[in-house]
C-alpha cells in the first residue's frame, strides 16, 4: 500500500532499526511523560510509557519500555512526525513476550508494529511493520486481483488501516477458535478510495492472522465466510 501518506520508505527504514539498548538513559529533557498513557505486561515486569515533545507545532512521541529497575528501551528510534505524531495503544500477549503497537498515523490512517521481548529488552519482530506485511498478504490473495494497489491522480487510496482484533489478552476467546496460547495475532484490514471519475472498490474488516511461531499469515476457515463480504465494489453504473 505504497500510497500511505507517511511514506513506504520511512516505514521500511523504521522496521529495520532495532530498539535502543536496554541501558538507554530515557527520554530527553524536552520529552514529558503522558501521565494517562501506560501499559503493564501481564507478568508485571514491563511498563510502557509514552512521552511527548511539544516544543514545535509538530508534536513527537516516544514510546519506552521500562523494567522494574527502570532500565529503558526506546521502541521507536528515529521516527519523524509522520509516524510518531500521535499517541499509540499497546497490547501484550498473555505470556508477556510479544508487544503490539497500535499506531494512528493520520486522519483515518492506522498501522501496527510488532515487538519481541528478550529479558528486559525489546526489538522489532518483523523486517517491515506488521501492518505493511498484512497488506502484502492481502494483495497476494485472489480477492485482490481487481483492486489497484497503487492509485494515481484522482483515484488515491485513502484511510488505509490495519487494526488488532480485540482479544489478544485472552487468546481471542470470543472468536471460539481454540488456538494454541500465545500463537496468533488476529488483524482487521480496511481502506476506502477517493476519486469521482473512476469509482473504486473498498475493503471493510478483511481478516487474517499472523503466526508468531512461523512468521506467516493465513486465513482461518472461520474467517473465510466473513471475508467474502468485506471487499466491496461500487455500482458499475455510477458516473
Amino acid at each position: 500500500m505504497s500510497d500511505y501518506r507517511f511514506g513506504k520508505a520511512a516505514l521500511l527504514l523504521l522496521a529495520c532499526l532495532a530498539a535502543a539498548p536496554a541501558g538507554a538513559a530515557g527520554p530527553g529533557s524536552k520529552f514529558k511523560r503522558v501521565a494517562d498513557e501506560k501499559s503493564t505486561s501481564p507478568d508485571g515486569q514491563v511498563r510502557i510509557e509514552q512521552y511527548v515533545d511539544k516544543s514545535s507545532d509538530d508534536w513527537v512521541y516516544q514510546f519506552w519500555a521500562f523494567d522494574p529497575k527502570r532500565r529503558g528501551v526506546l521502541l521507536n528510534p528515529g521516527e519523524n512526525t509522520d509516524l510518531a505524531g500521535y499517541r499509540a495503544g499497546f497490547r501484550f500477549s498473555p505470556d508477556s513476550q510479544w508487544l503490539v503497537r497500535m499506531q494512528k498515523t493520520g486522519a483515518g490512517f492506522h498501522t501496527l508494529f510488532l515487538y519481541r521481548r528478550s529479558g528486559h529488552q525489546f526489538a522489532a519482530a518483523t523486517a517491515k511493520p506488521l501492518g505493511e506485511l498484512a497488506w502484502d498478504y492481502f494483495y497476494s490473495q485472489p480477492v485482490a486481483r481487481e483492486i489497484k494497489r497503487e492509485a494515481k491522480d484522482h483515484d488515491s487510496l485513502s484511510h488505509v488501516q490495519v487494526h488488532l482484533i480485540k482479544g489478544l489478552e485472552d487468546n481471542y476467546a470470543a472468536l471460539k477458535q481454540h488456538w494454541p496460547p500465545n500463537r496468533y495475532i488476529a488483524l482487521s484490514l480496511n481502506f476506502d478510495a477517493q476519486g469521482e471519475e473512476t469509482p473504486l472498490p473498498w475493503v471493510e474488516d478483511w481478516r487474517c492472522v499472523y503466526d508468531l511461531k512461523t512468521g506467516e499469515f493465513s486465513i482461518p476457515p472461520a474467517f473465510a465466510g466473513h471475508n467474502a463480504k468485506t471487499v466491496n465494489f461500487p455500482d458499475p453504473a455510477r458516473k
